[in-house]
């Protein structure tokens, strides 16, 4: 057959037809110049100490990961692949996970799996996040902390105005920073999700506010807006999700309930939303971006904003800038509650990640 004809599928199919590298079954590549050609392409030069230091550092992490994150067992893993010592050349990797012999058939699955893994741990790990961490993470949530408010006397937390005086507080029962997401959790989280990428992992960094009630939920979404703790036309709206209440019908609600003369206590204002959607009965729609791995009962409002990150480098180098992505969920005590009644359905939530990255790993 003239060569001109014979194209990789597989490779062909990763570049222009919409799969991801991950799902290639073989690498096609059988000598150390070719694979030290083909990691120089991907970012790494072997003949450079610390690049090469760096893929035996991928190596480890991606062992650790599925031996003791993802449950593969030591006995599973080919002695070779163990260690430094075993495999003596990085490169040997790429060799392995291309091999056509079939009495190297379960070394080729294993090497390409691990290569999967090391594959998602190099872009976790090189995101502006790793090199800028502490600027992003005080440039994003200073303004959130700055407009909580503990109450010693009474042990109660507020979300209150910094220079609006006029502006009545929000009783929140919670506001929690969610420790940003590991390298590890992103790796499987990415593996789970075959449309997922590093640079779309959104909810590395955010914020939880748990308020008393439903209405309050769309009051912290408002403070939030007018005290500019969050730019609105920053927000990513295809990343958004609200299955808590609708809002057309709260926005009919609290129409109704403006127009209303008799006095208006908590109870009351919560029955007319009950009441509103409970009329609707199967036409309400809610905003839910799908996640095969969440349960239904996770209700709750989620946004994901952007932040222009400002860097004013030492030694007189010019200050630059970025956007960097932040999540915010807002829930009431309801739904909250269930969250804290229900840990296995966390645990659910991870355990079907975890499947679905094993078997990401080994798609045969």
């Amino acid at each position: 057959m003239p060569q001109r004809f014979i194209f990789d599928s597989s490779i062909l199919n990763s570049v222009v037809g919409g799969h991801s590298a991950i799902e290639i079954p073989k690498l096609n590549i059988h000598t150390l110049e070719a694979a030290s050609s083909f990691l120089l392409s991907y970012g790494f030069d072997v003949t450079r100490e610390s690049d090469l230091e760096k893929l035996w550092y991928y190596h480890r992490r991606a062992l650790v990961l599925m031996l003791e994150k993802l449950g593969f067992q030591d006995s599973e893993l080919p002695e070779v692949f163990r260690d430094r010592k075993g495999l003596s050349d990085i490169r040997q990797l790429l060799i392995y996970a291309s091999s056509q012999n079939p009495d190297e058939k379960e070394l080729q699955r294993w090497a390409c799996a691990i290569l999967r893994c090391m594959h998602v741990f190099v872009h976790a790990e090189n995101d502006l996040f790793s090199s800028f961490s502490e600027e992003i993470q005080s440039q994003i949530l200073t303004p959130f902390q700055d407009c909580i408010r503990h109450d010693g006397t009474t042990h109660r937390t507020f979300l209150q105005s910094s220079h609006m005086e006029n502006m009545e507080p929000i009783e929140l029962l919670g506001f929690e920073v969610k420790p940003f997401k590991t390298s590890s959790s992103t790796v499987i989280k990415l593996l789970a999700k075959p449309d997922a990428l590093a640079m779309k992992i959104f909810d590395k960094l955010g914020v939880r506010f748990i308020t008393r009630n439903l209405f309050d939920t769309f009051q912290v979404v408002r403070f939030l807006i007018r005290e500019n703790v969050i730019s609105f036309p920053h927000i990513m709206p295809d990343q958004s999700s609200n299955n808590l209440y609708p809002v057309s019908l709260f926005m009919e609600v609290c129409d109704d309930l403006a127009h209303r003369l008799d006095t208006l206590d908590e109870k009351s204002i919560q029955k007319a939303f009950d009441q509103k959607l409970a009329e609707q009965g199967e036409n309400v729609k809610f905003l839910r971006k799908e996640n095969f791995f969440s349960g239904e009962d996770y209700r709750f409002i989620k946004f994901i904003s952007r932040k222009l990150i400002h860097i004013k480098p030492t030694a007189g180098k010019e200050e630059f800038s970025f956007f960097y992505p932040f999540e915010v969920q807002i829930m009431d005590q309801a739904a909250h509650q269930k969250i804290l009644s229900g840990p296995s359905e966390h645990q659910a939530y991870k355990e079907r990640q975890r499947l679905a990255a094993r078997k990401r790993l080994f798609p045969e």
